[in-house]
Formats: structure tokens, C-alpha cells, sequence
């Protein structure tokens, strides 16, 4: 197998802290985003959906989705699992992937992606041209403070968002997080308790990479 990656960006982030996490060793590739090596001939012959993470499988076939990844290797690695303890469980935390990239992670993108010169043609990921829309950049922080609020009440009382131990979930949670800080829309003041969830759960993860 090879991971086609990009350290930097914020999804190649989930899967790579999720290998660190579990102990796998999987050869990498790095694609430059910043010089959009995503949409060159070599990568799209790769992957035409031209992004990343990638992983190609030892059959050529290639998963392209960050949960397509880490659920299929966790089948091949199921020590130290970080899809819960039973089928509920796993339903919970896949559940859990779908509203925060959704209303978390899609709104940190809108306003980077609508609001930054460097992706003037490419406002969405993929090889296909659009236009920016700049009214999704303010769309986008209001979105994150609905979604700052609604995880405020979420976290309160608990250290894991499902079960009693680390999971994707927690993973998806941290990275999207930063991801809001890196467009700077932080988490506010006004959410002690999501701000203090996510520097527990920074620091749990910091030898494997959260740092």
C-alpha cells in the first residue's frame, strides 16, 4: 500500500494522526497542495478526483476518502481500535464523522476557500474550475458559531464523544477544530467547556503528533 498525502492539510491530518495513534507504518508520498501537484497528470492518473489523502491498495485500486481509509485499515490493524467497542458504537462514531464534516469541517473550507486568493480557480477541492462566492466566508463563520455551540453542549460532562475511550470521532472533532483556528475563527471564549475538552484531548494525542 501507499498513502498519498499532504501533512499540512487539515483531512491527510485525521489519517495520519489515526496511523500514529495505532503504531502503522504504511510508505507515504507527499502532494504538494500549495503547488497544486494534486492536479497534475501523474497524480490524476492516480486519483482523478485530485485529492488527497489517498490510499492506493497492493491491486492498484485506490480509497479516497479519509473514513473510507481508516475503517478499512482498521480492519487490518484492530489493535488499539478507534472505531468503538461494538457495532453501536461504530454507528455512533461514523455518525459522529458525518455532522462534523458536514457542520463543522465544510464551513471551516467555505471560508478558507472563498476568502483566499491562492484558490481563485478552485474553490472546491477536485480538478474542476469555479468560481469563489464571497458571501460563503461570512455563511461559513456563522455556520461555525451554530456549530461551537451546539459542541459546547455536546462535550459538557464527558471526555470522549463516544464510549469511554479515544475514537475517529474524537480525532475528527480535534482536527477540525484546529482547522477553525487556522481560518481564524477560533472557538470563543464563550465555550469553556469545548475549550477545555480540546486541549484534554490535544494533549492525549500530543506524542502522537497533536502538537
Amino acid at each position: 500500500m501507499l498513502l498519498y498525502t499532504y501533512d499540512p492539510a487539515p483531512n491527510p491530518r485525521r489519517v495520519r494522526l489515526f496511523l500514529d495513534y495505532k503504531g502503522i507504518g504504511l510508505p507515504t508520498r507527499q502532494v504538494d497542495l500549495r503547488k497544486l501537484e494534486q492536479l497534475e497528470p501523474a497524480f490524476r492518473a492516480i486519483n482523478p478526483r485530485c485529492i488527497v489523502p489517498a490510499l492506493q491498495l497492493d491491486d492498484g485500486s485506490v480509497l479516497c476518502d479519509g473514513l473510507a481509509i481508516c475503517l478499512y485499515l482498521e480492519s487490518l490493524y484492530p489493535e488499539r481500535p478507534l472505531f468503538g467497542a461494538d457495532a453501536l458504537e461504530r454507528a455512533r462514531i461514523v455518525s459522529w464523522d458525518q455532522y462534523l464534516f458536514t457542520d463543522g469541517f465544510q464551513p471551516c473550507a467555505e471560508v478558507w476557500r472563498n476568502g483566499h486568493p491562492a484558490f481563485a480557480e478552485h474553490p472546491l477541492p477536485g480538478p474542476h474550475k469555479f468560481a469563489q462566492i464571497p458571501a460563503l466566508v461570512e455563511r461559513g463563520r456563522e455556520r461555525l458559531a451554530v456549530f461551537f455551540a451546539a459542541l459546547e453542549t455536546a462535550v459538557a460532562g464527558r471526555r470522549y464523544l463516544v464510549g469511554e475511550a479515544l475514537s475517529w470521532a474524537d480525532i475528527c472533532l480535534l482536527v477540525t477544530l484546529e482547522f477553525a483556528g487556522r481560518v481564524r475563527c477560533p472557538v470563543p471564549a464563550g465555550c469553556p467547556q469545548l475549550l477545555a475538552w480540546q486541549q484534554r484531548i490535544a494533549a492525549e494525542l500530543a506524542p502522537y503528533g497533536a502538537a
